[in-house]
């Protein structure tokens, strides 16, 4: 049964047709990422699947009952009073519920016989028994653990939500959602004002759920994990495709190689065919050779090969080398009032480092930068750039700091006034400013656009430092991947603040972990960093256990040496391998069977596409035999190794 069914949607803004006559169903655990570069109409649909927006034409139904959350990327409001008041008032038919109640308790106080007061003392056992349903599964305790999973502290909840900034109500309004845990939840980029803490739990937290999903995410990673199907806007239309986005673009990749492929042949033949007719279709005796030849011509399909829509593709400019100490920290302190934001904050970049900079929101990350592009002045303590530095420096509010008077050509020239125009031009052209778009005053611009605006001007200034800030806020999935691209080919040195997992993990060779106003280094990238952490968490806790909960041990009592984390995190090795190690062996034993006997199948489907094989049956039935049982092996062999995988993940649940 559908759970909902979009039917021949059209939109359209004058000229421009975002859909015409899309159409498709989504299933009650359906989990869908929509993609689709900027400007295609991802959120104008996620709109109208949510009933705020509506088509030119089409219809969208749900099945009875179905309730929907939906998520935009910019909020309109949140409801008054304390954040985890307004946040347990989304869950629909909790006041209803509550006045039913008062009504009943107050009819019961009036009751003018013992068979009425009967009739209502039942009633009002039903209705707390539904009350109590109702805690269990949308009350305070649920409302608190999902805020503090997306990084409210305890004071926060009792704060009124007016004195929230954007992206805490953004938060705020994702916990009301998760509260709700509706059928169908509809995301439009979530992640966009989560920090790297907060994302790892929402990632889980989504994961575990059951119910249908609609997600517009730029962060690779994160979709690829969250969704088992692709709504996909292209230049045809709508498409669907099985699996997750890496899925989708190997099928998108293999099916315009098919259709080129198809195409070819049939260009081939239409060559061929219209060969023998400009050869023969003079002679009178091949004449009706020629004409049957026509007849063939004209009956050839139309292959339409797929269109790809224009990417941004750049490359970062050759840098001069730095020295090997590129930027030193040095006794910094920065506070803003009484909150200390870094206090004797010492640290070092060094030349050819890759440093994602990470930690909760408000731990001073962008300040971190702000105080490096010195864009901010320490209240005491220095910062040293090293021999031969030049700094690039992409902020989150650059690109709203553009200039709205200029044409984009006019906001970037004065970065190359040594160059010609045409350079210029180029340049603009490798960020989808081609011909007159590079007219289009900066202020008509999409954030989008505006971003791309403020890459470009980096390229024109080449440093062999970059500092980042968010820089694939504005960015869709294709643009995010073509900047990962180019920063994995930049020869200087890297410091980004991201909460984009994809880009991270991708780009850094180094986290440095800010907490407490003072900055961690860990080696690696954030996936690295990540079950770095869980080893110390699992190790601590069974420390803890095998102590009795005395906490008198170097785990508990104060900062672990180098030598407990080395044997911690060997212990929880040990632990992992003792669990999984079976199950894995097992795993690699059915993924070699199925290896082996797909390679001992395409032989034998070969030597059955011979149609001579036919003709002696008792060399031909052995083979097909022997190809049956291998397509049932198989289908078992199938079902085996998924089995093994749900025991795997739950045996590696099980290890937290």
């Amino acid at each position: 049964m559908s759970l909902l069914i979009a039917q021949d949607i059209c939109l359209a803004y004058g000229k421009k047709v975002l859909f015409e006559d899309a159409s498709f169903t989504l299933g009650p655990r359906d989990r869908v990422g929509l993609v689709g570069a900027n400007g295609t109409g991802k959120s104008s649909l996620m709109k109208i699947i949510a009933g705020v927006q509506q088509a030119d034409s089409g219809t969208v139904s749900f099945a009875r009952g179905a309730r929907v959350g939906y998520l935009p990327q910019e909020l309109a409001g949140l409801p008054s009073g304390t954040v985890v008041e307004a946040v347990m008032s989304t869950v629909p038919g909790r006041d209803a519920l509550e006045a039913r109640l008062k009504s009943t308790e107050e009819a019961l106080a009036q009751a003018p016989d013992e068979e009425t007061q009967l009739e209502l003392s039942q009633e009002l056992a039903d209705l707390h028994a539904e009350l109590d349903h109702f805690e269990e599964h949308y009350g305070r305790h649920h409302a608190e653990r999902i805020l503090k999973g997306l990084g409210f502290r305890e004071a926060d909840l009792a704060k009124p939500t007016g004195a929230l900034s954007g992206g805490w109500r953004m938060r705020a309004a994702l916990a009301g959602l998760l509260l709700q845990d509706p059928d169908l939840l509809l995301l439009d980029e979530p992640t966009n004002h989560l920090d790297v803490p907060t994302l790892t739990w929402f990632d889980g937290f989504l994961k575990r759920s059951n119910k249908a999903l609609i997600l517009i995410s730029h962060d690779r990673d994160f979709l690829n994990r969250q969704i088992g199907r692709v709504l996909s806007l292209e230049i045809e239309g709508l498409r669907s495709y099985v699996g997750n986005y890496d899925a989708y673009k190997r099928l998108r990749a293999e099916e315009m190689e098919q259709l080129k492929a198809r195409a070819a042949k049939v260009e081939a033949r239409r060559a061929e065919l219209q060969s023998f007719i400009d050869r023969f279709g003079a002679k009178a005796t091949k004449a009706r050779q020629a004409q049957s030849r026509a007849k063939m011509l004209e009956r050839l399909e139309e292959v339409h090969l797929l269109e790809e829509r224009d990417t941004m593709r750049f490359r970062f400019p050759e840098v001069e080398r730095s020295g090997r100490d590129v930027a030193t920290f040095e006794g910094i302190r920065k506070a803003y009032g009484n909150h200390v934001v870094y206090s004797g904050l010492d640290a070092r970049v060094e030349r050819g480092q890759r440093i994602a900079v990470i930690g909760a929101n408000g731990a001073g990350k962008t300040t971190l930068l702000k105080i490096l592009a010195g864009e901010l002045a320490p209240d005491s303590g220095e910062v040293k750039l090293g021999h031969n530095v030049v700094m690039g420096y992409y902020a989150q509010h650059h690109a709203d700091t553009l200039d709205k008077r200029n044409t984009i050509l006019e906001e970037v020239q004065p970065l190359a006034a040594d160059k010609p125009q045409s350079y210029v031009r180029g340049v603009l052209g490798a960020f989808l400013f081609s011909g007159d778009d590079v007219d289009k005053p900066i202020g008509v611009l999409s954030g989008g656009e505006r971003a791309r605006v403020a890459l470009a001007k980096l390229l024109l200034k080449p440093s062999n430092l970059l500092l980042m800030d968010e820089p694939t806020n504005h960015l869709d999935l294709d643009s995010t991947e073509m900047l990962i691209e180019a920063l994995a080919g930049y020869g200087g040195t890297l410091l980004f603040v991201s909460h984009n997992r994809a880009f991270v993990n991708r780009l850094a060779n180094q986290v440095w972990d800010v907490v407490d106003g003072k900055v961690v280094p860990h080696p690696g990238n954030l996936d690295e960093y990540l079950y770095h952490q869980e080893q110390l968490r699992l190790a601590a806790e069974a420390a803890e256990a095998e102590k009795g909960g005395k906490g008198n041990d170097k785990v508990a009592a104060g900062p672990m040496t180098e030598k407990d984390r080395k044997r911690l995190e060997a212990e929880a090795r040990q632990r992992r391998s003792v669990v999984e190690g079976p199950i894995k062996k097992e795993i690699a034993r059915i993924e070699e069977r199925i290896s082996m006997l797909e390679a001992e199948q395409k032989e034998r489907e070969a030597q059955l596409a011979d149609p001579a094989l036919y003709n002696d049956f008792a060399r031909a039935k052995p083979l097909m035999d022997t190809h049956r049982a291998g397509k049932e092996e198989l289908e078992s062999l199938y079902l085996e190794w998924e089995a093994a995988q749900e025991k795997l993940a739950a045996a590696s649940a099980s290890l937290g």
